[in-house]
């Protein structure tokens, strides 16, 4: 039976964390251990984790959910890493389905079923993240943010440096793994309603999200994004000649600009895909 680490990052969560380690000891069977991340909480939430039976890492002061997740891996000593939300809105009994079928997949994530006690924008928000990751995986994603996931350790700790501190890690680790040829599989799963006040804002972080987002269609598939600005230039490009050719029997500098700034949008494709393929080399070899 292969050892198992739950990593969970945690923040200011003293109300809900002792209960979540507890309920995580009492699905787990064999070889594991709960390591809770403390992120620079200014609460008990150390003293509570610790109470609760779990191991605990401390970082000084606030560094990103993403930040805590990567320390967890970093300390992990399982062959099989979990990790989940410290605010309760994960359920420790679906554990079990997420690593049962690690071995015949690299990873397991636990999507988000509708009937989830979840907000309509945050709902609506990850069907927009969902449907553009698809297009750049060029793979159904149906749950491309949830952070409740079992992942082989090796795996995981390949792509180890391409994790954000942030949020986003969960978006970037899923199309690394995909865009790299590794198996994926979505559990589905209920979630609950956080205990406490999210950490998450609207509208700042939704944005951030979203140039996020494009940052990482750029790391992985960037001629997903480059392609198409390329022939949509090109193509106005052609219209405008056309337009003025007829109108006015020339030639115009627009027309020009825009025919060659597609023509250089390829080719900054071309450039930006022999970086990526380099990248995933990297993470093979390491």
């Amino acid at each position: 039976m292969e050892f198992v680490s739950i990593i969970i990052p945690a923040y200011n969560e003293e109300e809900i964390i002792g209960e979540v380690v507890a309920r995580v000891k009492e699905v787990m069977k064999g070889d594991y251990e709960i390591l809770v991340v403390d992120d620079g909480s200014t609460d008990k939430t150390k003293e509570v984790a610790e109470k609760a039976g779990s191991r605990v890492i401390e970082h000084p002061y606030n560094i990103g959910n993403g930040a805590a997740v990567k320390s967890g891996i970093r300390a992990a000593k399982g062959d099989i890493l979990v990790t989940m939300d410290g605010d309760g809105q994960h359920n420790p009994e679906d554990i079990p389905r997420l690593i049962q079928d690690i071995g015949k997949y690299d990873m397991v994530v636990g999507a988000r079923s509708k009937d989830s006690e979840s907000k309509v924008h945050r709902d609506f928000a990850n069907k927009i993240y969902n449907l553009f990751a698809t297009y750049i995986a060029g793979k159904k994603v149906q749950d491309l943010t949830s952070g409740f996931r079992a992942v082989k350790a090796l795996v995981a700790k390949k792509f180890l440096y391409l994790l954000p501190n942030t949020f986003s890690y969960p978006s970037t680790i899923t199309l690394s793994l995909i865009r790299a040829g590794y198996s994926v599989k979505y559990e589905p799963i209920k979630l609950r309603s956080r205990t406490g006040k999210s950490k998450i804002k609207l509208f700042s972080d939704g944005l951030r999200f979203f140039l996020i987002m494009f940052k990482i269609a750029t790391l992985f598939s960037p001629m997903k994004i480059f392609l198409p600005a390329s022939l949509s230039l090109i193509f106005f490009g052609i219209v405008y000649y056309v337009y003025t050719f007829i109108n006015f029997h020339r030639f115009t500098n627009m027309s020009l600009l825009l025919i060659v700034s597609g023509i250089l949008f390829f080719l900054l494709g071309l450039i930006s895909e022999q970086i990526a393929q380099l990248r995933l080399d990297r993470s093979e070899e390491g």
